[in-house]
């Protein structure tokens, strides 16, 4: 008896011996990645050109087991000897700090999100959750997005279904190339970037006096390259207009971007099309480009083949047959445009927006028009939406804990 409980007694003096030796080891506020609050966050954005980002929560399974892994990562990667301003990486306690959690949209545990100078990446990491990924993916950001060229005849073999944009400068050393190199890392999954030095590209422009221009598709635009005029030292200036430059009003959507574009949060108005039909696109983009401009930060306009897209139909209640034809996917619900050839019509498009705004489509889909009489009310049911199926399950890991 006294052999058991003496053993007993040292099992647990044991057990207690081994969880403070493990507490003494890793304590998550002082190891690793930097823990990002409130009262810093702007500051390490502002000063660092690439910030990774781990927001976990304490209580989550899920972020226990990768914050050691990645604050070893964050030591691997300091240790890596990148210049100071380089990269960062951080951490946010969600509870402690909900303001920033609120800010990014977290709704999640544990997510990680990167940010360009400043700027969050459309998508979050979801590679390999390993130190050596994490350090080959902070190594792979900072990999200079610009492609330099030896002569001017090498620009004559860019991809032609890529667009570009193209610096021609004096030297490396100058700021305006800084500038170039730090918005061509935000967008370079938009635009092709090359610049030429020296001799390479002196014809272009004139001594101390660096242009940078864009060069769109050739499969899709005839138009010469147009140069910037603004400042080539204002990051925000020039990030502006190379956006507008590289990210066209009108996308299309494909299985394999779609994950991408249902991140950015907006509805879609979407043309299905049949691939053969190039016709129906063309007007689709001039009406968007003549009509409804303001309104790209509230909607994506896209189109899609409605062969591989066949699928979305159906739940219109549509098939290929029907094509072409628009529709809004809100993520909660379908709506479609009652009449194609009404597209040309001036207003009607932006009218069809303004009644997703207003809630009006919805009322309608469910109590038929706004001021029926009260026999005539007839309930039913919009289409579900297809293309929030396509965006990131939720459930990866944990939801915030009032959506349990």
């Amino acid at each position: 008896m006294y052999w058991n409980i003496h053993n007993l007694f040292s099992y647990k003096f044991l057990a207690t011996f081994l969880i403070l030796l493990c507490h003494s080891f890793y304590n998550p506020t002082d190891s690793g990645a930097v823990q990002i609050t409130q009262s810093n966050l702007d500051m390490v954005l502002a000063s660092n050109e690439v910030v990774f980002i781990n927001f976990y929560a304490d209580w989550c399974r899920f972020s226990n087991m990768l914050m050691p892994v990645f604050d070893d990562a964050a030591d691997a990667v300091s240790k890596a000897g990148y210049d100071n301003g380089k990269v960062v990486m951080g951490k946010v306690d969600c509870d402690k700090e909900a303001a920033i959690a609120t800010r990014f949209h977290i709704t999640k545990y544990p997510t990680l999100k990167l940010f360009r100078n400043g700027l969050p990446a459309k998508k979050e990491y979801r590679g390999q959750r390993s130190v050596e990924a994490f350090s080959e993916f902070i190594k792979k950001q900072l990999t200079d997005p610009v492609v330099t060229f030896g002569a001017l005849k090498e620009l004559h073999d860019l991809s032609e279904d890529k667009r570009h944009i193209i610096g021609y400068m004096d030297r490396r050393d100058q700021p305006e190339y800084e500038m170039l190199r730090k918005v061509a890392a935000n967008l370079k999954d938009e635009c092709q970037f090359h610049v030429g030095f020296g001799e390479a590209s002196q014809q272009m422009h004139p001594p101390g006096q660096p242009i940078v221009v864009f060069r769109a598709d050739k499969k899709t635009s005839t138009e010469p390259d147009e140069t910037y005029k603004g400042s080539l030292t204002s990051f925000d200036e020039l990030y502006a207009w190379v956006q507008e430059k590289c990210i066209p009003l009108v996308r299309e959507i494909t299985f394999e971007n779609a994950e991408e574009l249902t991140e950015e949060g907006l509805p879609f108005l979407i043309l299905f099309h049949h691939p053969t039909d190039t016709e129906s696109v063309k007007k689709y983009k001039e009406v968007i480009s003549r009509e409804l401009v303001n309104e790209k930060q509230n909607i994506n306009f896209l189109t899609a083949d409605g062969v591989r897209f066949e699928h979305p139909l159906h739940h219109l209640g549509k098939s290929m047959s029907d094509l072409p034809l628009i529709a809004i996917d809100s993520f909660r619900h379908m709506y479609l445009f009652p009449n194609y050839s009404d597209m040309e019509i001036p207003g009607k498009l932006f009218q069809f927006l303004q009644d997703l705004y207003s809630g009006k489509l919805h009322r309608e889909f469910h109590y038929g028009p706004d001021t029926p009489a009260v026999s005539e009310v007839k309930v039913t049911t919009p289409p579900e939406s297809t293309f929030k199926k396509l965006a990131p399950s939720k459930n990866r890991y944990t939801l915030l804990r009032d959506e349990l």
